[in-house]
């Protein structure tokens, strides 16, 4: 009986790769409480602290993609040393740019190997066929005449779309002179590998995460009360309310769009809009939580991104980490707005087609990329155009106070809102549907065949999705200071009562969750 239990434990300690280790897995829950009181008698001994936590990183990774680690590692290394490199070096000529495109060949072209090689191939060999070019099939690995891609058996790894951004971004930064190379490769490995952020972000720079690894840890009753507030939450909206609404209700609607009404169509779609939002941030939240808990700070990475009144407000408030990345290695790299009107638009579409692929190897989101870049292009031309009307002209700057706004804009902001959540709905279809025949038909639906009478049918046969929607938006749109004082009100709970909404909050999660513990969606990318 004995060896029976062990063999189960030892089982579930190694990868299992229907089942990645996640936030939300009782595997993780239980792993974390044992990690958290190692780590918290370490505390004082930095350099063993910080070795054991990338230990634990590294095998939180390897429960996510099985012995791909290695390419975390061989990231890790070549840019600590190229870093360093560039950083000795007194004049940032030449050879530093080398060293930089160096990094560059070597982050992106793992990138490129494991998530676009069949993309690329099935393209390439395409274009070529359409120009009656003849392509051999030891070349294709096609049977058919040698044109066709025959795809190849790739693993993507988890969250490499992530680290390797986040580690290029360090010798870009050291490069710019930005920041100081470090001088120890486990300091630089418990950057990039840190488990909270490590597979699906934020995407934390290293200028805001190095100065914290070696300051004595320190957790005080704030931190900890915003990082059970933050966990909470992230294990709500993705476990709850996410995977439900999911399992029950958005999956079945994309799978087979033509079957449905059109307003099951769009109510799937609003359905996936606050799904995606719920999974993503709920994972934010709940790496924000984790690395509070261990005394660790990261930046906000939503900022209820529906109440955004315009596509520009959108991507202020949606993965931040990410689109700020873009804009300050991509965009500005390609000229921002430095060279008039024409290439500024040129630029934002570049960068918005990339933040596409970025996201995906398909025309869907390629085109998903483009139509963000377009609306953000109108969304300038439009304020400059007739500023008085446009609901960019109300935004904040960055660094500037938020004044009341005068009465007239509260109109125009509505009504801005109204139609920017529309049109990132409309383009969460080119996101969500398996092809773009899929995506065709969840519009055709909606268009030609959308049935209204049958609301009341829908309400009866799908009484908790229905609710769980309406709580979801209902709690998106509510004022933040409600949340803020939520947040003051758990952290000055004594510990014992924090402790107990944990367990309340993974009651009800095993209560709701469907069967088989669902993957984050950025997890793919």
């Amino acid at each position: 009986m004995f060896d029976i239990e062990f063999s189960r434990v030892l089982e579930q300690l190694q990868y299992m790769p229907d089942s990645p280790m996640i936030f939300s897995s009782g595997i993780f829950l239980f792993l974390f409480l044992g990690f958290t009181l190692i780590y918290n008698m370490l505390g004082k001994a930095d350099t063993l602290r910080i070795l054991f936590v990338t230990l634990f990183s590294y095998y939180f990774y390897y429960k996510s993609s099985g012995m791909f680690f290695w390419l975390l590692a061989l990231v890790t290394v070549c840019d600590y040393y190229i870093a360093r490199a560039i950083g000795g070096l007194k004049e940032k000529g030449g050879l530093a740019k080398t060293l930089v495109a160096l990094s560059l060949i070597i982050d992106l072209g793992l990138l490129v190997f494991f998530k676009y090689t069949n993309f690329l191939g099935e393209t390439i060999c395409t274009a070529l066929a359409a120009n009656g070019i003849h392509v051999p099939a030891s070349i294709s690995g096609s049977f058919l005449q040698g044109v066709a891609w025959q795809p190849r058996d790739i693993f993507l790894p988890v969250g490499i779309s992530f680290f390797t951004f986040q580690s290029l971004s360090y010798t870009i930064d050291v490069y710019r002179g930005n920041i100081r190379p470090l001088s120890r490769l486990l300091d630089y490995a418990f950057y990039v590998s840190f488990f909270p952020q490590l597979v699906a972000g934020p995407i934390v720079r290293a200028r805001d995460f190095i100065p914290q690894i070696r300051r004595p840890l320190m957790v005080t009753s704030d931190m900890f009360g915003k990082g059970v507030f933050c966990i909470i939450a992230g294990l709500f909206k993705k476990a709850v309310i996410s995977d439900y609404i999911s399992v029950n209700f958005v999956e079945r609607i994309f799978d087979q769009p033509d079957l449905y009404s059109g307003l099951e169509n769009l109510l799937a779609v609003y359905g996936y809009t606050l799904q995606i939002y719920c999974d993503f941030s709920g994972y934010s939240d709940m790496a924000i939580g984790i690395a509070l808990l261990l005394g660790f700070e990261f930046p906000k990475n939503f900022d209820n991104p529906y109440k955004s009144s315009s596509i520009t407000e959108f991507w202020r408030r949606w993965h931040i980490s990410l689109s700020s990345w873009l804009k300050d290695y991509l965009y500005i790299s390609l000229g921002g707005n430095r060279h008039g009107k024409l290439r500024q638009y040129f630029n934002l579409l570049m960068t918005m087609l990339l933040g596409g692929l970025w996201h995906g190897a398909s025309l869907n989101f390629i085109l998903w990329g483009g139509l963000h870049g377009l609306f953000l292009c109108v969304d300038k031309i439009w304020k400059s155009i007739c500023p008085v009307l446009s609901p960019i002209s109300y935004l904040p700057r960055k660094g500037e106070t938020p004044t009341p706004r005068p009465w007239h804009t509260y109109p125009i902001i509505f009504l801005g809102g109204l139609l920017t959540f529309h049109l990132v709905a409309a383009c969460w279809v080119l996101f969500r549907a398996p092809s773009f025949d899929i995506a065709q038909q969840v519009f055709d639906q909606i268009l030609h065949k959308f049935q209204p009478q049958i609301f009341l049918q829908w309400c009866t046969s799908y009484k908790a999705v229905g609710s769980l929607m309406l709580l979801g938006y209902l709690l998106h749109f509510l004022p933040s200071s409600l949340f803020d004082r939520l947040h003051r009100l758990i952290t000055k709970l004594p510990l014992i009562l924090q402790a107990l909404l944990i367990v309340i909050v993974i009651y009800i999660v095993i209560q709701i969750k469907s069967s088989d513990v669902q993957p984050f969606i950025y997890f793919q990318f």
